[in-house]
């Protein structure tokens, strides 16, 4: 069922999902994807005619392997496409035991007020006295009145201000939609939704169930890496990263950092006093340490690289600092490291004021806040993202993004294939959909020390491994809706989430047919693009950052040429046109014929 909340006129209603639209898009970024096409059409994503979609997947409120995820989407305001993003939440296992499947809030409401769900009964009330709270508060005051055993997902000041990189916080520290669904939040004056499910999720075949999750989650600890997981989780990845000329340092203008030594996993075990994680996880990797001022705050790799290295700050208590301000704020914390890069890049060539240089951590902190709240000028400009805050001050050289998205962690002057997994990532550039970098260098972030002896190529196989992990990261794991580390870090073997799959739903769906859906869901996001941005659109939109191109990194860099023919290598594999758009027979192969009347205007 889907659940669905109009906050202008106060209605709650709950309407079927019709299960051929089940069976091929499967749940979460599947279901949100064409809800947001039938749906949200050429409109302003910061107005009451956006909607936001709350997906959960197959995989949500059971015990499934690593399933504690929710899929959070809108049109992105921050982008102007399509924007998702999942996060680990109690919220997915009571959305799916109340009996949804997905969420639409649409319209605004004129006052604050927050979202109760309890099974069949849907409350909105007033969050007056919620609103200004930072999200942490905002969580205990809600599990104050509601206990303890309920899923909460939470804005705070950043999406109140419609800082358009705002996120939607659950259980202090886990975070999603980076491309600014807190600020549609906002926008609609939602400051949270509590969900509390009592009924059993209906599974097809339980003894089969049973047994594969059980044999799975005994598998996992068995698994080769698991207590060099335990011990660092997405940490380890900082020393590679550096090792292997891939690490952020100073906006992306430096491949390794001198002081790698203080911010990386050693470091974080050090000042680990416990650890996190999400739901139905028995390989959790949220690690929580004490910050410089004595408070609690969780790291892993993205957000320590974008806040660490990436500006410069060389110490991981100072680090954790901006990390917990940026959760509390409710910011993306790979956004904002990228934003205050931007800044800190354009004061130390003197084309701002008012900006801290790289490592000054006082004046880091301060500018964090003024972004939250959007004090001044600058900092207002700031707010909305690198893109827009680069074409305001003229200073597009500096801006690390693609389509609008701050590239998160991971530098490119000699990665191709990783470079085309950010330019063709369905929301921009994020390494969730095909984090193809670890196969591209060779070895794996939990070998420890590993460092590769590699040589830049472009490959034709490059292509054909980014579309590969997007159809396995950005598609499988994304629809059911579960956690990738299992699979990516440890090795657990996909067959295991396509029989879960199967004894859930009664299915008996193949590996090909998860394939399937997940190009049938890249398509449709990438229809929603072209849509969106009017056919404004060409094989540009998929070109990673000019950096990469122009500027030269111990005598390395991209090449534009060779890259494009890689780029056309991977529209080729995707049956899309030399504009990156899907053809008509591409869409009538995956069953995306409701498409073609909108999209063939511009083919």
């Amino acid at each position: 069922m889907i659940l669905r909340v109009n906050l202008n006129n106060r209605k709650v209603t709950v309407e079927p999902v019709a299960e051929d639209v089940l069976k091929l898009f499967i749940g979460g970024r599947g279901l949100a994807a064409k809800i947001l096409w039938d749906e949200v059409k050429d409109v302003d994503p910061l107005s009451a005619e956006n909607k936001l979609v709350i997906a959960a997947g197959p995989f949500n409120g059971l015990r499934t392997p690593s399933g504690g995820k929710l899929v959070l989407a809108a049109k992105s305001p921050l982008t102007g496409g399509y924007g998702d993003g999942n996060i680990g939440t109690l919220a997915s296992v009571h959305l799916r035991k109340a009996g949804y499947m997905a969420l639409i809030i649409e319209g605004a409401s004129e006052k604050p007020v927050y979202l109760y769900i309890e099974d069949d009964n849907v409350s909105i009330l007033s969050a007056e006295g919620l609103w200004g709270l930072d999200t942490f508060e905002t969580e205990r005051r809600l599990k104050q009145i509601y206990g303890e055993n309920v899923g909460v997902l939470s804005i705070g000041p950043a999406g109140e201000n419609l800082v358009r990189f705002a996120v939607v916080i659950s259980q202090e520290g886990r975070a999603g939609g980076r491309p600014g669904i807190g600020a549609v939040m906002g926008s609609k004056k939602l400051k949270a939704i509590v969900i509390k499910g009592t009924k059993e999720v209906p599974v097809a075949d339980k003894p089969a169930f049973d047994k594969l999750t059980q044999e799975v989650f005994l598998r996992i600890p068995k698994l080769a890496g698991y207590q060099f997981w335990m011990r660092q989780g997405t940490m380890a990845t900082l020393e590679w990263a550096n090792k292997n000329k891939a690490l952020p340092v100073r906006n992306f203008l430096q491949t390794k950092f001198e002081y790698s030594r203080t911010v990386d996993g050693y470091a974080m075990e050090a000042m680990k006093v416990k650890k996190r994680g999400c739901p139905n996880c028995n390989m959790i990797c949220g690690n929580i340490v004490l910050d410089k001022e004595g408070k609690e705050s969780e790291l892993d790799y993205e957000n320590v690289a974008m806040l660490g290295p990436n500006i410069g700050i060389p110490f991981l208590n100072q680090v954790a600092v901006v990390n917990r301000l940026a959760d509390q704020y409710g910011m993306d914390t790979i956004s904002l490291g990228a934003v205050l890069a931007f800044a800190m890049e354009a004061a130390e060539k003197g084309y701002i004021k008012d900006a801290p240089k790289f490592g000054d951590y006082e004046k880091t902190i301060d500018l964090v806040t003024r972004i939250a709240y959007r004090k001044d000028e600058l900092a207002d400009i700031l707010a909305d993202g690198v893109k827009i805050a680069s074409e305001k001050l003229n200073l597009q050289d500096l801006a690390m993004h693609v389509k609008g998205l701050e590239v998160s962690a991971y530098n490119c002057y000699i990665y191709p294939a990783m470079a085309l997994a950010y330019a063709t990532c369905c929301i921009g550039a994020h390494h969730k959909d095909a984090w193809v970098i670890a196969w591209e260098i060779g070895t794996s972030p939990l070998e420890e020390s590993s460092e590769s002896k590699y040589e830049i190529s472009y490959s034709p196989q490059k292509a054909l491994k980014v579309v590969e992990l997007q159809r396995i990261r950005g598609g499988l794991f994304e629809m059911l809706t579960a956690c990738r580390l299992p699979w990516v870090e440890l090795g657990l073997e996909l067959d295991w989430y396509v029989k879960i799959l199967n004894a859930i739903t009664g299915w008996n769906y193949s590996m090909e047919d998860i394939y399937n859906a997940a190009d049938r869901v890249y398509s449709l996001i990438r229809c929603y693009w072209v849509r969106e941005y009017k056919g404004n659109w060409d094989r540009k939109m998929d070109y990673p950052p000019e950096r990469w191109f122009t500027l030269d990194v111990e005598g390395k860099k991209l090449d534009k040429a060779e890259y494009d023919k890689l780029l056309g290598e991977y529209y080729k594999i995707r049956g899309w046109n030399e504009r990156g758009i899907p053809t008509k027979q591409t869409l009538q192969m995956q069953k995306l014929d409701f498409v073609i009347p909108e999209i063939e205007k511009y083919l």
